[in-house]
């Protein structure tokens, strides 16, 4: 059994390893509201160069909610795994959240997204 797993630890890696150029295509459903740009403007939503990596809620000059300040003082950070929980389901990260995204399911683009936000730096 051990031999198994071992063995399809490798597909495991690569199955989320996402495709950044089809993942900047998923982006154009945040850019109603986010810009990717380093140095970009905030929108309706913070702008996201950089977001891998970077604590929540720590955009100078944009306004986030009180419950993400909250978590944010709590130790949040966008890590990968955290991102991909809350672009799959933004309230169930930040219940009082003012991200009105309903989320993203679908694996394979949640998959390439998380790829591009990782070009971002």
């Amino acid at each position: 059994m051990a031999v198994a797993a071992v063995a399809f630890a490798p597909g495991l890696a690569s199955a989320q390893a996402g495709d950044a150029a089809a993942g900047q295509r998923v982006f154009n459903q945040c850019r109603a509201c986010h810009t990717p740009d380093q140095g970009g403007r905030n929108g309706v939503g913070p702008n996201l160069w950089g977001v891998v990596g970077r604590p929540a809620a720590s955009i100078e000059g944009f306004r986030y909610s009180a419950n993400m300040r909250e978590l944010a003082a709590g130790g949040l950070a966008w890590n990968e795994d955290r991102l991909r929980a809350y672009i799959t389901n933004p309230k169930a990260v930040v219940p009082q959240g003012s991200m009105s995204y309903p989320g993203l399911r679908n694996e394979e683009q949640l998959n390439n997204l998380i790829a591009y936000l990782n070009t971002l730096k």
